[in-house]
């Protein structure tokens, strides 16, 4: 059977969305890397354990606008609202992910995420298109 990866996708984001780090590791693999680009690059399941622990407990709100599959690659855009720090404002972004995969582990995420003026109106998880 093939490996849907673009459902593998959809099921992360939707472990995301729960604050479910461990669901969302469960798809990846042990050496998987994760870059947030112009920021930080984490290798390795328990550094990003680590450095998710660090941040806000707090998942952040958002909308996949768009998924595209193609060979090894799933690339997902779309909106978010989160907070930088607990009890903070909330922040809206703009993303792009973009999901390497091994087999039917992803081994890479690389994230592009940019800050945006205003929310986006009620950025929450739709199901990808």
């Amino acid at each position: 059977m093939a490996v849907n990866r673009k459902e593998i996708v959809e099921r992360i984001n939707q472990s995301f969305a729960e604050n479910n780090l461990e669901k969302v590791l469960s798809f990846c693999t042990d050496d998987f890397s994760w870059t947030m680009v112009g920021d930080t690059t984490t290798k390795g399941k328990d550094a990003i354990r680590q450095w998710m622990a660090s941040m806000n407990p707090q998942p952040p709100r958002f909308t996949i606008r768009q998924t595209i599959a193609e060979g090894d690659s799933v690339v997902t855009r779309g909106d978010m609202v989160m907070q930088e720090k607990k009890n903070g404002p909330s922040i809206p972004y703009t993303f792009c992910d973009i999901y390497r995969f091994a087999g039917d582990k992803v081994a890479e995420l690389t994230a592009f995420v940019i800050r945006t003026d205003q929310a986006p109106a009620g950025a929450r998880l739709n199901k990808a298109t």
